[in-house]
């Protein structure tokens, strides 16, 4: 099941960049709702597509042109007054701290806005300093559609 979720968010992230960059007369529409935006983080152009669905959001953050690691992020249901917070490898790099704790960042603002939606974030970075981490989840966070 994983690795079909993955061909599914794979072939919706090649429709964003083929369509980005143009290549066709006519955009291709995705009936889904959604943002893009580029931008330098540290020396490093940085694309972000930030996508809307009906049971999660999923976020792509590259800069190196592909999905690289891919985070799933949920809130975990319970009866604790403090939420706590899921953050699992589906796709990638396992030992990489700093990407777990962006994911985590993510979903706690998620959550903090009132969605229980989860998170499928991807990670596709040259650069994996706090800096950079920073820069993505305030981008996010001032682009969110939830």
């Amino acid at each position: 099941a994983k690795l079909r979720a993955f061909r599914i968010y794979h072939l919706h992230f090649c429709l964003h960049l083929s369509s980005s960059r143009g290549r066709g007369k006519e955009a291709m529409e995705i009936p889904v709702q959604q943002k893009k935006l580029s931008l330098d983080i540290k020396g490093n152009k940085t694309d972000i597509v930030i996508c809307a669905y009906d049971d999660h959001f999923m976020v792509i953050a590259t800069q190196i042109g592909s999905m690289g690691t891919i985070f799933q992020a949920r809130k975990e249901e319970g009866v604790s007054i403090h939420p706590t917070f899921s953050v699992s490898v589906l796709l990638g790099k396992r030992d990489e701290p700093m990407l777990v704790a962006c994911a985590r960042q993510i979903i706690e603002h998620i959550s903090n806005a009132g969605s229980s939606r989860s998170l499928v974030l991807s990670l596709g970075l040259r650069d994996h300093s706090l800096p950079t981490l920073k820069g993505i989840v305030s981008a996010v966070t001032e682009n969110c559609l939830w």
